[in-house]
């Protein structure tokens, strides 16, 4: 397990080429380690050691009594929650189910979700890499090739003379022709605020619809009077639970119906991994959301990108800045603003100088109907 563990050190290790927002490697490098650790976490409690302990007084031995409770579920009563601990109930949830005379099964709160918890966690951490995985075979390798290892501004002139001459061969080439390439980002940009927001559904559905409010229950829970109040995280993730075994023939030919009181450690685990990870979901969600608001701004509004690259590059005179974005498309402006990440600001900014007075010499050659060298 300690392997295991290890092998994450690889989704942490520090990448020097950006291609991508600061938010959207949130969603596949903070979150999905997250979610592999507590998956790693839950597995390692639930295979390791008893994940359910049952209390039994009738001849059934206790590893058998076990697995039967663990993978046939377990269940609380509901109105059992409102009543005072310690006078009415011995815990919250738990009680005759068979006061009335009558056992009523829609009042039974069952519980299916504990043995799935560390699959659906894993499942969930692949789900977060896939815009990665997707943005990163549409992108190609591009920012990495046209760095041409020029991060770092320790090389003779003549080879950093021939490498930005190299990138700005690329650039007018290729002017007006990056458009699709940015916009296939934003759709990633836009996939992983789909998934944050149909992993809190995929949740919800998991938890039988009480994972939406679970956070804002918590906050309720802390402010409320102690008295009065029901813990969230017991009613979704209860310690103590019932368990109604088969029914067996007794010694005398009689039917005799097997119950038990079951303690479920596990969910002392599961309730601060689940409402961390509720406030994590709300939070990537809202800065997720933010970010494509500032896309599509971007996309319709050139003076925001002159400001931008302006706000971000100061050694690159506002005039250059001016032309570059007037003079080509959004994607243009986007991938020079992806390159001014990763590459050295001296060399950026020679670039964009060069670039600038390469774009006004083509417009005045057009001006005054003199054709291109």
């Amino acid at each position: 397990m300690l392997d295991v563990f290890r092998g994450l050190k690889n989704l942490i290790k520090v990448n020097y080429v950006h291609i991508d927002s600061p938010v959207f490697r949130l969603h596949y490098s903070i979150t999905v380690i997250l979610l592999i650790s507590f998956s790693l976490i839950v597995t390692t409690r639930q295979y390791v050691g008893n994940p359910i302990d049952c209390i039994h007084t009738k001849d059934i031995p206790e590893d058998v009594l076990n697995t039967y409770c663990w993978i046939h579920s377990t269940y609380t009563l509901k109105s059992y929650f409102e009543k005072t601990v310690g006078v009415e109930v011995p815990y919250p949830g738990i009680g005759n189910s068979r006061e009335k005379g009558k056992e009523d099964m829609s009042d039974r709160k069952v519980y299916k979700y504990y043995q799935w918890v560390c699959f659906c966690l894993f499942f969930q951490a692949m789900l977060f890499y896939a815009p990665r995985w997707l943005w990163k075979s549409w992108e190609g390798g591009k920012i990495r090739a046209l760095m041409m290892d020029l991060d770092v501004a320790v090389c003779t002139e003549i080879e950093k003379k021939t490498k930005k001459k190299l990138i700005l061969d690329y650039l007018w080439e290729n002017l007006r022709y990056h458009n699709w390439w940015a916009y296939r980002y934003y759709l990633c940009e836009a996939l992983a605020l789909v998934n944050v927001i149909g992993q809190m559904f995929l949740m919800n559905r998991f938890f039988d619809g009480e994972f939406m409010t679970f956070g804002l229950k918590v906050i309720k829970y802390m402010e409320s009077d102690q008295e009065i109040r029901i813990d969230p995280m017991i009613y979704i993730f209860p310690r103590m639970v019932k368990c109604t075994l088969f029914n067996k023939f007794g010694s005398s030919g009689e039917v005799e119906r097997h119950d038990a009181l079951c303690i479920l450690p596990l969910n002392v685990v599961n309730e601060k991994i689940y409402i961390f990870l509720w406030f994590w979901f709300v939070i990537l969600g809202f800065l997720t959301f933010i970010t494509l608001i500032y896309r599509i701004i971007i996309i319709f509004s050139p003076r925001m990108r002159v400001y931008m690259m302006r706000m971000r590059f100061r050694l690159v005179r506002r005039d250059n800045i001016d032309t570059i974005v007037r003079r080509s498309k959004m994607g243009d402006w986007y991938l020079l603003y992806i390159l001014g990440e990763n590459l050295d600001s001296i060399i950026f900014r020679d670039i964009m100088q060069e670039f600038a007075n390469k774009l006004n010499h083509n417009y005045q050659h057009h001006i005054h109907g003199v054709p291109d060298a």
